[in-house]
Protein backbone atom coordinates (compact mmCIF):
# COMPACT_ATOMS: atom_id res chain seq x y z
CA UNK A 1 0.00 0.00 0.00
CA UNK A 2 2.49 2.23 0.97
CA UNK A 3 4.36 2.06 -2.76
CA UNK A 4 0.92 2.63 -4.21
CA UNK A 5 0.62 5.69 -2.71
CA UNK A 6 4.46 6.99 -2.93
CA UNK A 7 3.32 6.80 -7.05
CA UNK A 8 0.27 8.76 -6.56
CA UNK A 9 2.19 11.38 -5.00
CA UNK A 10 4.83 11.26 -7.80
CA UNK A 11 2.03 11.66 -10.31
CA UNK A 12 0.51 15.10 -8.49
CA UNK A 13 3.91 16.64 -8.29
CA UNK A 14 4.60 16.10 -12.25
CA UNK A 15 1.12 17.56 -13.02
CA UNK A 16 0.70 21.18 -14.95
CA UNK A 17 -2.52 22.21 -13.33
CA UNK A 18 -1.08 21.56 -9.70
CA UNK A 19 1.91 24.03 -10.60
CA UNK A 20 0.85 26.19 -13.19
CA UNK A 21 -1.97 28.71 -13.26
CA UNK A 22 -4.79 28.02 -16.32
CA UNK A 23 -5.24 31.15 -18.95
CA UNK A 24 -8.45 32.32 -19.80
CA UNK A 25 -9.48 33.99 -22.92
CA UNK A 26 -10.27 37.07 -21.28
CA UNK A 27 -6.96 37.01 -19.89
CA UNK A 28 -5.77 36.68 -24.21
CA UNK A 29 -8.56 39.78 -24.78
CA UNK A 30 -6.51 41.63 -22.35
CA UNK A 31 -2.54 41.15 -24.02
CA UNK A 32 -4.40 41.83 -27.20
CA UNK A 33 -5.95 45.06 -25.80
CA UNK A 34 -2.63 46.05 -24.67
CA UNK A 35 -0.77 45.25 -28.03
CA UNK A 36 -3.13 47.30 -29.70
CA UNK A 37 -3.08 50.52 -27.62
CA UNK A 38 0.59 50.35 -27.65
CA UNK A 39 0.46 49.88 -31.71
CA UNK A 40 -1.36 53.12 -32.14
CA UNK A 41 0.53 54.54 -29.64
CA UNK A 42 3.41 53.96 -32.12
CA UNK A 43 1.40 55.34 -35.00
CA UNK A 44 0.65 58.42 -33.20
CA UNK A 45 4.13 59.21 -32.79
CA UNK A 46 5.28 58.62 -36.07
CA UNK A 47 2.20 60.46 -37.74
CA UNK A 48 0.62 62.94 -35.07
CA UNK A 49 -2.92 63.53 -35.34
CA UNK A 50 -3.54 60.57 -37.67
CA UNK A 51 -4.67 57.34 -36.25
CA UNK A 52 -6.72 55.44 -38.34
CA UNK A 53 -6.94 54.93 -42.34
CA UNK A 54 -10.26 56.49 -42.39
CA UNK A 55 -8.72 59.33 -41.47
CA UNK A 56 -6.37 59.10 -45.03
CA UNK A 57 -9.34 58.26 -47.15
CA UNK A 58 -11.38 61.59 -46.09
CA UNK A 59 -8.04 63.49 -47.28
CA UNK A 60 -7.38 62.17 -50.27
CA UNK A 61 -11.67 62.22 -50.93
CA UNK A 62 -10.90 66.04 -50.25
CA UNK A 63 -7.86 66.57 -52.17
CA UNK A 64 -9.46 65.05 -55.47
CA UNK A 65 -12.82 67.28 -55.17
CA UNK A 66 -10.54 70.57 -54.86
CA UNK A 67 -8.53 69.37 -57.45
CA UNK A 68 -11.53 68.81 -59.78
CA UNK A 69 -12.56 72.12 -58.48
CA UNK A 70 -9.26 73.86 -59.88
CA UNK A 71 -9.62 71.97 -62.92
CA UNK A 72 -13.31 73.83 -63.51
CA UNK A 73 -12.04 77.21 -62.60
CA UNK A 74 -8.54 76.61 -65.07
CA UNK A 75 -11.00 75.57 -67.88
CA UNK A 76 -13.29 78.42 -67.21
CA UNK A 77 -10.59 80.95 -67.06
CA UNK A 78 -9.38 79.40 -70.54
CA UNK A 79 -12.61 79.71 -72.55
CA UNK A 80 -12.45 83.58 -70.89
CA UNK A 81 -8.87 83.72 -72.48
CA UNK A 82 -10.22 82.71 -75.67
CA UNK A 83 -13.26 84.88 -76.12
CA UNK A 84 -11.04 87.85 -75.02
CA UNK A 85 -8.41 86.67 -77.58
CA UNK A 86 -11.08 86.58 -80.36
CA UNK A 87 -12.43 89.89 -78.93
CA UNK A 88 -8.81 91.56 -79.08
CA UNK A 89 -8.17 90.51 -82.47
CA UNK A 90 -11.25 91.69 -83.76
CA UNK A 91 -11.06 95.12 -82.29
CA UNK A 92 -7.59 95.45 -83.14
CA UNK A 93 -8.47 94.82 -86.71
CA UNK A 94 -11.91 97.39 -86.77
CA UNK A 95 -8.89 100.02 -85.42
CA UNK A 96 -6.69 99.22 -88.03
CA UNK A 97 -9.11 99.44 -90.71
CA UNK A 98 -10.30 103.00 -89.23
CA UNK A 99 -7.15 104.53 -88.83
CA UNK A 100 -6.06 103.68 -92.48
CA UNK A 101 -9.24 104.83 -93.84
CA UNK A 102 -8.37 107.62 -91.75
CA UNK A 103 -5.44 108.28 -94.11
CA UNK A 104 -6.61 107.75 -96.96
CA UNK A 105 -7.06 111.68 -97.61
CA UNK A 106 -3.17 112.09 -96.47
CA UNK A 107 -0.19 111.78 -98.51
CA UNK A 108 3.17 112.48 -97.83
CA UNK A 109 5.73 114.43 -99.58
CA UNK A 110 9.56 113.76 -99.05
CA UNK A 111 12.68 116.03 -99.46
CA UNK A 112 11.50 119.27 -98.76
CA UNK A 113 13.72 121.52 -96.50
CA UNK A 114 12.20 121.95 -93.27
CA UNK A 115 10.35 125.62 -92.98
CA UNK A 116 10.19 126.02 -96.69
CA UNK A 117 6.40 125.95 -96.33
CA UNK A 118 6.33 129.70 -94.31
CA UNK A 119 3.48 130.29 -91.56
CA UNK A 120 0.61 128.94 -94.36
CA UNK A 121 1.81 125.28 -95.06
CA UNK A 122 -1.87 124.42 -96.51
CA UNK A 123 -1.76 127.37 -99.36
CA UNK A 124 1.85 126.66 -99.97
CA UNK A 125 1.76 122.72 -100.59
CA UNK A 126 -1.87 123.18 -102.63
CA UNK A 127 0.47 125.43 -104.75
CA UNK A 128 3.22 123.54 -104.96
CA UNK A 129 1.13 120.51 -105.96
CA UNK A 130 0.40 122.88 -109.17
CA UNK A 131 3.94 124.11 -109.95
CA UNK A 132 4.78 120.26 -109.16
CA UNK A 133 3.04 118.43 -111.67
CA UNK A 134 1.77 121.60 -114.08
CA UNK A 135 -1.62 123.06 -114.88
CA UNK A 136 -2.92 119.88 -117.50
CA UNK A 137 -2.76 117.82 -114.34
CA UNK A 138 -4.30 120.45 -111.88
CA UNK A 139 -6.08 123.16 -113.36
CA UNK A 140 -5.98 125.11 -109.77
CA UNK A 141 -4.51 124.57 -106.66
CA UNK A 142 -6.37 121.78 -104.53
CA UNK A 143 -8.22 122.46 -101.42
CA UNK A 144 -6.10 121.16 -98.11
CA UNK A 145 -7.81 120.50 -94.78
CA UNK A 146 -4.51 121.30 -92.73
CA UNK A 147 -0.84 120.21 -93.80
CA UNK A 148 2.18 119.83 -91.13
CA UNK A 149 5.21 118.00 -90.85
CA UNK A 150 5.36 114.68 -89.32
CA UNK A 151 5.60 114.47 -85.26
CA UNK A 152 9.20 113.59 -85.07
CA UNK A 153 11.79 116.44 -83.50
CA UNK A 154 12.91 118.84 -85.67
CA UNK A 155 16.09 117.87 -87.05
CA UNK A 156 19.64 119.70 -86.38
CA UNK A 157 20.89 122.30 -89.19
CA UNK A 158 22.04 119.82 -92.09
CA UNK A 159 20.06 117.01 -90.99
CA UNK A 160 17.32 115.01 -92.66
CA UNK A 161 14.31 117.38 -93.28
CA UNK A 162 10.74 115.87 -91.99
CA UNK A 163 7.84 114.55 -93.93
CA UNK A 164 5.36 116.75 -94.97
CA UNK A 165 1.65 115.18 -94.53
CA UNK A 166 -1.22 117.28 -96.33
CA UNK A 167 -5.01 116.64 -96.28
CA UNK A 168 -7.12 116.78 -99.30
CA UNK A 169 -10.65 117.94 -99.09
CA UNK A 170 -11.51 115.17 -101.78
CA UNK A 171 -10.20 111.78 -102.29
CA UNK A 172 -10.73 111.56 -106.07
CA UNK A 173 -7.75 114.88 -105.85
CA UNK A 174 -5.94 113.18 -103.78
CA UNK A 175 -5.91 109.52 -105.67
CA UNK A 176 -5.22 111.63 -108.97
CA UNK A 177 -2.24 113.60 -107.44
CA UNK A 178 -0.83 109.99 -106.60
CA UNK A 179 -1.01 108.59 -109.15
CA UNK A 180 0.47 111.15 -111.62
CA UNK A 181 3.52 111.62 -109.11
CA UNK A 182 3.90 107.62 -109.54
CA UNK A 183 3.81 108.01 -113.16
CA UNK A 184 6.32 110.96 -113.44
CA UNK A 185 8.36 109.26 -110.81
CA UNK A 186 10.93 111.69 -108.59
CA UNK A 187 10.04 114.97 -108.99
CA UNK A 188 11.13 118.54 -109.07
CA UNK A 189 10.57 121.61 -106.76
CA UNK A 190 12.70 124.39 -107.17
CA UNK A 191 15.99 122.00 -107.36
CA UNK A 192 14.98 120.03 -104.39
CA UNK A 193 14.08 116.51 -105.64
CA UNK A 194 10.68 115.28 -103.75
CA UNK A 195 8.74 112.26 -103.97
CA UNK A 196 4.73 112.03 -103.07
CA UNK A 197 3.84 108.86 -101.29
CA UNK A 198 0.76 107.31 -99.66
CA UNK A 199 0.55 108.03 -95.60
CA UNK A 200 -0.20 104.73 -94.23
CA UNK A 201 0.14 103.11 -90.92
CA UNK A 202 3.04 101.49 -89.50
CA UNK A 203 1.20 98.42 -89.26
CA UNK A 204 -0.12 98.59 -92.96
CA UNK A 205 3.50 99.78 -94.00
CA UNK A 206 4.52 96.38 -92.11
CA UNK A 207 1.79 94.17 -93.83
CA UNK A 208 2.88 95.80 -97.56
CA UNK A 209 6.67 95.16 -96.84
CA UNK A 210 6.31 91.53 -96.53
CA UNK A 211 5.11 91.62 -99.81
CA UNK A 212 8.73 93.13 -100.73
CA UNK A 213 10.22 89.50 -102.25
CA UNK A 214 7.21 88.20 -104.24
CA UNK A 215 6.64 91.28 -105.72
CA UNK A 216 10.47 91.67 -107.14
CA UNK A 217 10.49 88.22 -108.69
CA UNK A 218 6.91 88.97 -110.05
CA UNK A 219 8.43 91.92 -111.83
CA UNK A 220 11.69 90.03 -113.31
CA UNK A 221 8.88 87.30 -114.78
CA UNK A 222 6.96 90.66 -116.45
CA UNK A 223 4.02 90.12 -114.68
CA UNK A 224 2.30 93.36 -113.40
CA UNK A 225 1.77 93.20 -109.74
CA UNK A 226 -0.33 96.46 -108.14
CA UNK A 227 -1.18 97.12 -104.60
CA UNK A 228 -4.94 97.85 -103.38
CA UNK A 229 -5.55 98.80 -100.58
CA UNK A 230 -5.05 97.86 -97.52
CA UNK A 231 -2.61 94.97 -98.39
CA UNK A 232 -4.04 92.84 -101.43
CA UNK A 233 -2.04 92.44 -104.57
CA UNK A 234 -3.07 92.54 -107.39
CA UNK A 235 -1.41 90.33 -110.32
CA UNK A 236 -2.14 91.28 -113.88
CA UNK A 237 -1.11 87.60 -116.12
CA UNK A 238 0.50 87.93 -119.08
CA UNK A 239 -2.54 86.29 -121.25
CA UNK A 240 -4.39 89.62 -119.72
CA UNK A 241 -6.49 87.75 -116.69
CA UNK A 242 -5.95 89.39 -113.37
CA UNK A 243 -6.01 87.33 -110.20
CA UNK A 244 -5.48 88.96 -106.08
CA UNK A 245 -3.75 87.58 -103.51
CA UNK A 246 -5.33 88.49 -100.15
CA UNK A 247 -1.74 88.20 -98.18
CA UNK A 248 1.79 87.89 -98.12
CA UNK A 249 2.02 83.96 -97.83
CA UNK A 250 -0.20 83.63 -100.68
CA UNK A 251 1.85 85.78 -102.91
CA UNK A 252 4.78 83.62 -101.92
CA UNK A 253 3.37 80.95 -102.74
CA UNK A 254 1.71 82.14 -106.01
CA UNK A 255 5.79 82.77 -106.89
CA UNK A 256 6.87 78.85 -105.62
CA UNK A 257 4.38 77.73 -107.87
CA UNK A 258 5.59 79.70 -110.99
CA UNK A 259 9.12 78.12 -110.10
CA UNK A 260 8.10 75.01 -110.58
CA UNK A 261 5.78 75.09 -113.49
CA UNK A 262 7.34 74.25 -116.67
Amino acid sequence: MSKAKGKQAEKGKGSPSASTPSITLADISLLLDEHRAALLIRVSDIYPGQHTLHYHRQRIHSLEANATEVEQRLQQLEDAYSALKGDNETLKTKVADLEGRSRRQHFRIIGLPESIEGPCPSAFFSQLLVDTLGTEILASPPELDRAHRSLAPKPAPGGRPRPVIPRFHRFQIKDLVIREARRQGELNYKGHKIRLYDDYSPDLLKQRAEYRSPMAELYKRGYKPAFLFPAKLRITLPNGDRTWLMSAPEAVKFVQDLNIAP
